[in-house]
């Protein structure tokens, strides 16, 4: 096979509305549509087929690194098709590769279904505002529109800090610096190190993935930054406790002071699978206020949830538990999907015994 050859599969990617590809030895290619994977009508790859195809998109040094590292992430914009991120590892000793469409056309907060209250959390000038979810759930997406919507109407210098760079934004009336580790930089903590010398405006963390960006993430919110980054937590307390975690014992009180006067917003974020086919964005919506402030400041986060439940018309909070008898109610999603995807299965199951 040749390189002719992975472009053509990564336009079926694009044919299938798909969105990742799978190339791994002893399989046909797969694509993934609605969640779920499909293999493609083509021979099995073996190893070595892999290994050509995947070494004729690839540098010399990007090779050397995927030759020392045994992992390699990377963006890649193929003419005509689009624009994917890519990682490439090793299974059983042999080349195995993933990838991952990345829309070229920005998405919108329309595009995305976003509650109102995205638009005016982003309208903020400080602060941390931090997208979670398990792998694939769209935090990306999610990132991008709401920094498409600064955008749109404010003019800010907004710096994203990605491994690999994904969405590539068009200068609107705000000005983007993209920053890609391992290209660009060397690591996230040392992005952040430099950020504040850049004069941004708005950061934009890739993930948040040790205590170093995290807390070079926090400092950046306390002074003055609009920060963005995503976790790979599933509940708004959950993340809360993450960011905590990170940290030793002494160290907890004062991140838990810092967290209470940063944190603007916490969405947490599934795909659920539509009934028809597609798939439904539920956003579960943590707002800080004075009394979310004062229970992780007082290390009381497992009462977070039930003050999400209180006043959501003023506060703009929702808990993915509303969300999923909402959608069902609507039917544009399955019981079995929604006990799936619960981050309460328990709650939602006695909620939905009467639907």
């Amino acid at each position: 096979m040749s390189e002719l050859d992975i472009k053509k599969l990564l336009k079926s990617v694009v044919a299938y509305k798909a969105s990742d590809l799978h190339l791994v030895s002893r399989s046909e290619p797969q694509i993934r549509i609605d969640g779920k994977l499909v293999p493609l009508n083509l021979p099995k790859l073996d190893g070595q087929t892999i290994e050509q195809m995947c070494y004729s998109i690839i540098t010399e040094k990007q090779k050397k690194i995927f030759e020392e590292e045994g992992e390699l992430d990377f963006a890649l914009m193929v003419p005509g098709v689009g624009r994917f991120r890519a990682n490439y590892y090793n299974t059983l000793g042999e080349i195995a590769a993933a990838f991952r469409i990345i829309p070229i056309k920005i998405p919108t907060l329309e595009d995305i279904s976003a509650p109102p209250i995205f638009s005016r959390i982003v309208q903020r000038e400080k602060g941390l505002i931090l997208v979670t979810g398990p792998t694939g759930s769209g935090k990306s997406t999610t990132l991008a529109a709401m920094l498409n919507e600064i955008n749109k109407k404010e003019r800010k210098h907004i710096l994203t800090i990605e491994d690999p760079v994904e969405f590539v934004h068009e200068n609107d009336k705000s000005l983007f610096s993209h920053r890609e580790i391992g290209n660009d930089t060397k690591s996230y903590a040392r992005a952040l190190k430099y950020a504040l010398r850049e004069d941004p405006d708005v950061i934009l963390i890739g993930e948040m993935r040790d205590k170093e960006t995290i807390s070079a993430a926090l400092t950046a919110a306390e002074t003055g930054h609009l920060v963005m980054g995503t976790l790979h937590t599933n509940s708004a307390a959950q993340t809360i406790n993450r960011i905590i975690d990170v940290f030793s014992g002494d160290e907890q009180p004062q991140t838990r002071a810092q967290l209470s006067t940063s944190l603007v917003a916490v969405i947490s974020q599934a795909l659920i699978p539509k009934i028809g086919g597609g798939r439904v964005a539920t956003f579960e919506i943590l707002i800080n206020n004075p009394a979310i402030a004062n229970l992780i400041r007082e290390n009381k986060v497992h009462q977070v949830y039930s003050q999400m439940q209180l006043n959501q018309q003023q506060t703009g909070m929702q808990t993915q538990t509303q969300l999923l008898v909402k959608l069902l109610k609507s039917h544009l999603i399955t019981k079995e999907d929604a006990i799936r995807y619960s981050n309460r299965p328990e709650e939602l199951k006695s909620l939905i015994q009467s639907l």
